[in-house]
């Protein structure tokens, strides 16, 4: 029967077998590879050790955060395919710094700068706390550092001695807001703002209907970010045990000094005291390794990174004795509307977290930690009202505040027992907005005409294609100043304040941490520590306590794939790379005032956010 086929027909049964024996060869080779996955996953972990004489390294990659960003499978993927990562966690840090104070395997501490991109003052204040711990331990600490810019050197300045590159170089040059202002090309686009706010220094949205900053604007951000400056000063003065006068001048007559120095920016840094010593790496690696131990090559001394040495030592933590847990919910970003990935906060998702904290009996306690310039007014009192919740069941919950916690990040703090904060914390912006683009003169200009009936008045008037009906504007005018002062009777009633002196230190002005102290807007400056510390004494816990953070829960594909497939994607070793251009100050500032301009869909969002960044 074979014989009278064709030789076409015999040629394609030869091609698709082959084909299926390929495709079968290639299942049952993914198959035994998963299977050969699964026993390894599965086989008990032999507890790593610390040799003795190692060196902490204290690298942080890209931005230092409260709490990653995106899911734990996005972070297998970027650690599995060699790419930079893009965000180092503050309590990974610290957690590090301390267990390694107590750790007679840990000789000494090194910080390297040159990978990060961008820390607020207040996450530095934290980690000065932590390694004035380690040095209390006797142990030194050496910075190693390259290219060092203002937020990078206060991190090195918390070291013993700062050792620079000699071809690196200093570069403080203070703290300022700016943003773009759209008016004039928004106007030329024949595009038409319809702003609402409440509070005259509510300068969130002003970009979008003016051609510079108001001179409100500008009063209340130089009062505040010259506070936070001063806050700078005083740190590396005290750090580096330089006279604050001669620093603040140093850096104010920098442009002479340099042309002075002949552009040798590093030999200048180390004429003004900034740095130690000038050492190329290879000569640092060989001082390290003469205070520590060399490693294995010889050519360096043996060290270990951060997220290493917290897998090393997870176990002997595990064991430790202790009685009463806390429990931290991280409200990090934005505030948004229902369920937001990690690195954002969610009216229901962050509100689950809430009540999964509540739920569980073995916490005695809740510290929220806030790090958000605040979002939509309406999720940020969705989640003040489960922080309210929490405390009528009986739960102390304490709030700490981060680098920012204003406008609807100050919002969701006012549920809570007592509110810490850092003396460089961003926080106040009590007040409100809403705003709502339209285009009709745009579209008239390309010939594109709306026109039509309705039933009411209102009927069919919410458009972005059609100018703003008048009684809309009141509708929302109205809307906002009501939600202003809920606000105002809010903070109020939490802070035992007449609504009047609220209405004072609010309108929409921003405080440093310390500024707002002074106000009764916080009860204390402090860092997580003392937070977690005074949740724990208002509730009558020991000083052994417990720390857990709620986080958001995996799905079962998201564990099967984080058990199953590390060593298979390390294997691959992929390397995509990373793209940088979105770092840009000018290009991500653009993209965030764009998501602004249309993220209402033709809606009024009334929102409170502070727009307070600071560069």
């Amino acid at each position: 029967m074979t014989e009278n086929r064709s030789f076409l027909v015999r040629a394609w049964l030869g091609f698709w077998r082959s084909l299926d024996l390929v495709r079968r060869i290639i299942l049952n080779v993914i198959f035994f590879g998963l299977l050969y996955l699964f026993f390894v996953a599965i086989q008990p972990e032999t507890p790593m050790r610390v040799n003795v004489d190692t060196t902490l390294v204290l690298r942080p990659y890209g931005d230092i955060v409260e709490q990653y960003s995106g899911s734990p499978v996005d972070r297998l993927l970027q650690e599995a395919t060699d790419q930079v990562p893009t965000e180092t966690r503050l309590r990974d840090l610290v957690e590090a710094i301390d267990r390694a104070a107590a750790d007679s395997h840990i000789a000494q501490m090194v910080i390297d700068t040159d990978y990060l991109w961008g820390v607020g003052l207040a996450s530095l204040l934290e980690l000065e706390k932590a390694v004035v711990r380690f040095k209390a331990s006797g142990k030194p600490v050496i910075a190693t550092v390259g290219m060092l810019g203002r937020q990078q050197y206060y991190l090195a300045a918390l070291a013993d001695e700062i050792w620079l590159d000699p071809n690196g170089l200093v570069w403080i040059d203070g703290y300022s807001n700016y943003r773009n202002f759209y008016r004039e090309g928004l106007e030329k686009l024949e595009v038409e703002i319809n702003l609402f706010r409440a509070g005259e220094y509510k300068s969130a949205m002003e970009p979008f209907i003016r051609d510079d900053m108001s001179e409100e604007a500008k009063d209340a951000a130089l009062y505040w970010i010259s506070g936070l400056w001063q806050q700078y000063l005083e740190g590396v003065s005290r750090l580096r045990g330089i006279p604050l006068e001669t620093l603040s001048r140093s850096i104010t007559d920098f442009a002479d000094r340099v042309e002075a120095a002949e552009g040798d920016f590093a030999q200048l840094a180390l004429e003004m005291g900034l740095v130690d010593r000038l050492v190329s790496a290879p000569e640092a690696r060989r001082a390290l390794a003469q205070t520590g131990t060399p490693n294995i090559d010889g050519d360096s001394y043996r060290a270990v990174g951060v997220d290493t040495y917290l897998a090393t030592t997870e176990f002997m933590v595990r064991r430790k004795a202790t009685s009463g847990q806390v429990a931290v919910v991280v409200a990090e970003g934005d505030i948004m509307s229902g369920n937001q990935s990690a690195g954002s906060i969610g009216s229901e998702s962050t509100a689950a977290q809430l009540r999964a904290a509540g739920r569980d009996s073995e916490n005695d306690a809740v510290v929220l930690r806030i790090n958000s310039p605040g979002g939509e007014s309406f999720a940020s009192e969705v989640i003040r009202r489960e922080v309210q919740a929490l405390r009528d069941q009986g739960k102390t919950v304490v709030v700490s505040m981060g680098d920012v916690a204003a406008s609807g990040g100050y919002w969701i703090a006012m549920g809570s027992d007592e509110i810490w904060a850092s003396p460089a914390t961003i926080t106040g912006s009590i007040g409100a907005y809403g705003m709502i683009p339209t285009f009709a003169g745009t579209l008239n200009k390309i010939g594109v005409h709306t026109d039509g009936v309705g039933t009411t008045p209102l009927a069919g008037k919410l458009r972005v294609d059609m100018p703003l009906d008048p009684g809309l504007r009141r509708i929302f005018q109205a809307s906002i100043e009501n939600v202003y002062a809920e606000f105002i009777t809010l903070v109020a009633t939490a802070r035992n304040m007449e609504p009047e002196a609220v209405n004072e230190v609010a309108r929409g002005r921003v405080w440093s941490g310390a500024q707002a102290a002074e106000r009764g807007l916080i009860d204390r400056v402090g860092t997580l520590r003392d937070a977690l510390d005074a949740a724990a004494r208002r509730t009558g816990l020991g000083d052994d306590y417990r720390v857990t953070y709620i986080e958001p829960e995996l799905s079962a594909f998201e564990r099967l794939v984080l058990d199953l497939t590390r060593s298979a994607v390390q294997t691959l070793n992929l390397n995509l790379g990373s793209n940088g251009l979105l770092r840009q100050p000018m290009l991500q500032g653009l993209l965030d005032d764009l998501r602004a301009l249309v993220a209402a869909d033709g809606q009024l969002t009334i929102a409170a956010h502070c727009m307070c960044s600071i560069r």
